[in-house]
This record gives C-alpha cells, structure tokens and sequence, in this order.
C-alpha cells in the first residue's frame, strides 16, 4: 500500500510539473482555470475513478487497465527491534589521537554523562590562515552538533571542510573507542 502511495505521489507531481509546463507554453493558468470533479464509477463497485474536466477542454479517455485486487489479506510484518547506540558509553572526559586535517591538526576531546555522549571540544584545528578559521568557524558547530546527535563517529562531512570532517571522525572515533562500555 506504501508504494502505491509514492507512485501516485510521484504521478501527482510530475502531472503538476507538466502543466505547469503547458501553462507557461500556453498561457493558461490551470490553477486559476475553475475545474469540475467528476467521481465515476469502475467496472469494480468498491473503487471510483475521479476524473478532473477543465472547462474548454476535453479530458483524454482513461487507458488505465483496471485495479487488480487481490483476495488475499496483506501479510503482516513485525519491526526488528534496532539497536539503540545510546547509552553504550562510559562517563568522563575522553582526548582522541591528534589527526592530520592537511592545513594543520585536529584533536578533540569528548564528554560522556549519563552514558551519552554530551560534549565535543576541539583542542586543536587548523586556524593559523584567516581561510582556515573561516572554514572551521563554520564547521566546528555542525560536527560537534552532529556527532552529538548521531551519538557517534558517523558524522557526515561539512561540504569545504573535507580534511577537518575526516580528521575529526578520526580523533573522534578514537577518543570514544576509549570510552566504549566493553
């Protein structure tokens, strides 16, 4: 049932993305244009066709083969619990190996309270070019943002700080590999 509602979804805008097409080619305002709807009935008597007839304009006919229904009643599935990464660290203060970010060094060290990961400070980034601190000023909030909330190492990069983000999923990875709960 799922996928029919993306397909019909995905149909419902690309047939807006055409007229809007048609409307910039022709001059007609669809959304303006005041439309009737038609309800019809299939050859089916549970399901009903809905047909959308703008004045001046003659709907094209269905070719759409009938909706196939099956007798069959769905079968359910039930979710796999997923393993929640919460809670697997031990509190304190962890410094990660200093990682080389290429324009200088990035280490970090992270806090762990309540068995989560709560805090990551740099102690050292690239910041001896204005480019660089300009880069890190706006890096450094997003993976420190998202580490926290990821309560990982599985940080996406920041497009322009490619050699920070590595280096500080690499000084991170290592300073919560020593906080693991093993």
């Amino acid at each position: 049932m799922g996928n029919v509602k993306k397909t019909l979804l995905s149909l419902f805008v690309f047939a807006a993305s055409i007229g809007y097409v048609i409307s910039q080619h022709t001059g007609v305002d669809f959304v303006k244009t005041p439309a009737v709807v038609l309800n019809i009935p299939s050859q089916q008597p549970t399901q009903t066709q809905t047909t959308t007839v703008i004045p001046g304009k003659t709907p094209a006919p269905s070719t759409a083969p009938p909706i196939n229904k099956s007798t069959t009643p769905p079968t359910k599935t039930t979710p796999t619990p997923t393993q929640k990464t919460q809670g697997q660290y031990l509190d304190g203060s962890y410094t990660g190996s200093a990682a080389n970010a290429y324009y200088g060094t990035v280490q970090v060290r992270v806090g762990v309270q309540g068995r989560k990961l709560a805090s990551v400070d740099f102690l050292q980034y690239p910041n001896d070019r204005r480019t660089s601190q300009y880069i890190n000023d706006q890096a450094m909030p997003l993976l420190k943002q998202e580490a926290i909330q990821a309560q990982s190492a599985s940080v996406s990069g920041v497009s322009g700080a490619t050699y920070t983000s590595k280096a500080f999923r690499q000084s991170l990875t290592d300073a919560l590999s020593q906080a693991k709960n093993i």
